[in-house]
């Protein structure tokens, strides 16, 4: 009798489980079908998409069903191997990118540390609202911007000049050497505000009773920024610091399109401007899907590197 009761219970609670989990489901529904809706737009655009990775395999010209097109085999992969252009593609992908990685990663954590000892509330608005203002307008817009600035006859020269810096007017964006500190300094200006409000997010987190052992421990405004501030949003810096590594092939195509000309072209030929030339321009799609496809390789062996690291160092990490 006892197992056989024993036996009931056991077959009841699976049951049981699948009634609540229904139950929880149904009391989710309206959160379930806006999650379904992400799922459903994820796979849509970026899942069934892959299977045009095929390209990069075949002889595409561009024309009718690429499915039919015949198979090329690793040709061109071993074309980006032997292309003249690929070292100064890479090389000033790299640049841009690490650039912007070891310069501007920084920026808004640091602002963000700042911003938090702010002890005017509306000082405090005015500074967010102010940094975070250039992230809402488009690269057509400040690279118009930015051009005009620029100029031989911009406000910079007119400046610089009045200050005895320079004695000639200079067009900044026809010089090469020039041109990834343009790029740089007008990515960090437009971006550093706007990236500093999840910083910002995790230090409101933290519990203010840690400030006040802190200071009453005899801690300054600095000694509680490095000892307890920092220490709180270390596992958010490292998540972020893990998708910016994982996306240090990326050197914002919408930047670098707006800014480009051929007098800067030597410094500012990176890989996504280069597949936008090679596959829109010249046609050679299979060809540019190959580097595109290299360069996703790349970058997921990157994002795993830079989580196995973030995980031995501070047990932070996406998975």
């Amino acid at each position: 009798m006892e197992a056989n009761a024993e036996v009931q219970v056991r077959m009841q609670k699976p049951a049981n489980r699948r009634t609540n989990l229904f139950r929880k489901l149904y009391g989710q529904r309206y959160l379930q079908v806006m999650a379904l809706l992400g799922v459903a737009w994820m796979l849509l655009f970026n899942y069934f998409p892959m299977y045009g990775i095929t390209i990069a395999f075949k002889e595409y010209i561009g024309i009718g069903d690429y499915t039919k097109a015949p198979w090329a085999g690793w040709t061109h992969f071993q074309a980006i191997f032997e292309d003249d252009q690929m070292l100064q593609v890479i090389k000033n992908t790299l640049g841009i990118s690490l650039l912007k990685l070891v310069i501007g990663f920084p920026i808004p954590i640091l602002f963000a540390l700042f911003l938090n000892e702010l002890r005017s509330l509306r000082f405090n608005r005015i500074v967010q609202t102010i940094t975070y203002l250039p992230h809402f307008l488009s690269w057509v817009i400040l690279g118009g911007i930015l051009t005009t600035w620029l100029a031989d006859i911009g406000i910079v020269n007119d400046v610089l000049m009045a200050l005895g810096l320079v004695k000639e007017p200079i067009f900044y964006l026809s010089e090469p050497g020039y041109f990834w500190t343009i790029v740089i300094s007008s990515d960090i200006w437009k971006e550093f505000g706007w990236s500093a409000i999840i910083y910002i997010a995790a230090i409101a987190s933290i519990s203010p009773e840690l400030y006040e052992a802190a200071t009453i421990d005899g801690a300054g405004r600095f000694q509680r920024m490095r000892y307890v501030t920092l220490p709180s949003i270390k596992g958010t810096i490292s998540i972020l610091f893990i998708l910016a590594v994982g996306n240090i092939l990326n050197s914002n195509f919408d930047q670098i399109l707006v800014l480009k000309n051929q007098l800067n072209e030597s410094a500012s030929s990176v890989i996504d401007i280069y597949v936008y030339e090679i596959g829109i321009k010249q046609g050679r799609f299979s060809y540019s899907a190959a580097v595109g496809l290299v360069k996703g390789v790349i970058a997921l062996f990157l994002l795993l590197l830079a989580n196995s690291f973030s995980k031995r160092m501070n047990q932070s990490s996406l998975f």
